[in-house]
């Protein structure tokens, strides 16, 4: 596929909005278009998903290394991949949006905000265009996209101000409508609060698709003795994994990667689905502490309890960790009972308790790594939990916060909590079917 990067001047631009009308955009052009989030984000990929109709791909460099990007972008599929940025083009020490079309070699359409500027946004553009060099980093800013602008002489000055090097891809008006509610974590999920047609139908119009088509190009192809970090072996595994209201956050390639090799299926415990007979269980995170007391009535839990003392594997990342505590107290002051396997109460908080790339390194075998070995992650969460005095960890912190006194991995049984989600680039999903 070509593609290209949707960057930003800064985070709070509106890249999201540009994104998704970009997207709506080239497929009425009759384009498939693939979607791609630069940074390990999962809320703006459910709005990608449900405007392009297909997975949002996540391309991480700290999550994924350079050849893990390019494997990924290379499993989608469509004509066209449009890729939105994290946070302004050039932040983030761990996986910059610069940084990621740096390895993908892919253009980079800036988003301004034109609210309150107009010829100045050619220089804001220039400096940005300039500022790569300076980064040691390859990147080709191939224009601008001009956010909450209107039309006429607004347009007009902004399109002459830019210099010959940058292109006018057009620009999105300012429209309430098209604002995205906000929560702890970030955007409200995409099936919950989705853009109207209508707005992102009028801010597709004002977007130039053939400039769009013409600045984007495809990425090298690989070196043909890449090696690749897929596991091999097929096995007769069954792994269930929660999806639902409660458990969203998966990457769409963790479970191309489990169905590569296992057989999946999917449950959700707030609907009142018990757990399906398995050899393995995978809880993702989300926001279990909308549907306490769901997850307190639900059989899934139960017998999730019954069956990890008995020895099952199961891997709780984030949210996946609150459902397998003992309990979980919300903001407002309510407790509901979790599954009880771990040994640890969780709290949520009133603003965020950790936000970063995060690594950690095993200090005993474990489901997903071996004694020795390190995992990159990244962990964003407004909960805390607090352990039992005899609680083991797996797992200790060498960047980010982790669970309690730099140690990661909750563990009892053969169960494994992490604050840490990870990447199946990592290969820590590989390393829990090879304990089957």
């Amino acid at each position: 596929m070509k593609g290209f990067v949707v960057g930003g001047t800064g985070s709070g631009v509106g890249k999201t909005v540009a994104t998704l009308a970009t997207i709506r955009a080239l497929r009425e052009e009759g384009l498939t278009v693939q979607p791609a989030k630069a940074g390990p984000d999962f809320i703006d990929p459910s709005h990608h998903e449900r405007v392009a109709g297909r997975p949002s791909r996540t391309l991480d460099l700290w999550l994924e290394g350079e050849a893990g990007i390019g494997r990924n972008y290379r499993r989608g599929e469509g004509d066209i991949c449009v890729v939105e940025g994290v946070m302004g083009l050039y932040d983030g020490d761990a996986s910059s949006t610069a940084a990621v079309a740096d390895a993908l070699d892919l253009p980079v359409v800036l988003v301004v905000d034109a609210a309150g500027g107009m010829e100045s946004l050619g220089a804001t553009a220039l400096g940005f265009r300039e500022y790569a060099a300076r980064a040691g980093l390859d990147v080709e800013v191939a224009g601008i996209v001009a956010q909450r602008a209107h039309g006429g002489r607004h347009e007009a000055g902004i399109r002459d101000a830019l210099p010959e090097e940058l292109t006018y891809f057009g620009r999105v008006p300012r429209n309430e409508e098209l604002e995205i509610p906000e929560r702890h974590l970030g955007l409200h999920m995409g099936a919950e609060s989705p853009v109207p047609e209508a707005a992102l139908d009028a801010a597709a119009e004002h977007l130039l698709t053939d400039r769009l088509r013409d600045a984007a190009r495809e990425p090298p192809r690989p070196d043909p003795a890449e090696k690749t970090s897929a596991g091999t072996d097929t096995t007769d595994a069954r792994v269930a994994v929660a999806r639902d209201g409660a458990f969203r956050f998966v990457y769409p390639a963790t479970v191309e990667r489990l169905r590569e090799r296992a057989e999946v299926v999917t449950f959700a415990p707030t609907a009142g689905d018990d757990l399906p007979d398995c050899d393995a269980v995978y809880l993702p995170g989300g926001y279990p502490e909308l549907h306490g007391e769901a997850l307190a009535g639900s059989p899934a839990l139960s017998t999730l309890r019954e069956r990890a003392a008995e020895g099952l594997p199961v891997l709780g990342e984030c949210g996946g960790l609150m459902a397998l505590s003992a309990e979980l107290t919300t903001v407002e002051g309510d407790t509901h009972d979790m599954a009880g396997v771990l040994p640890a109460t969780v709290e949520m908080c009133d603003r965020y308790r950790a936000l970063d790339h995060v690594e950690v390194r095993a200090t005993a075998d474990t489901l997903t790594a071996a004694r020795g070995d390190t995992l990159r992650g990244h962990e964003f969460h407004y909960s805390e939990a607090t352990v039992d005095d005899d609680a083991r960890f797996a797992f200790e912190v060498t960047r980010g916060d982790g669970i309690a006194d730099g140690m990661e991995g909750l563990t009892e049984h053969r169960t494994l909590g992490t604050y840490c989600h990870v990447h199946p680039e990592s290969g820590a999903f590989d390393a829990l079917l090879d304990h089957l």
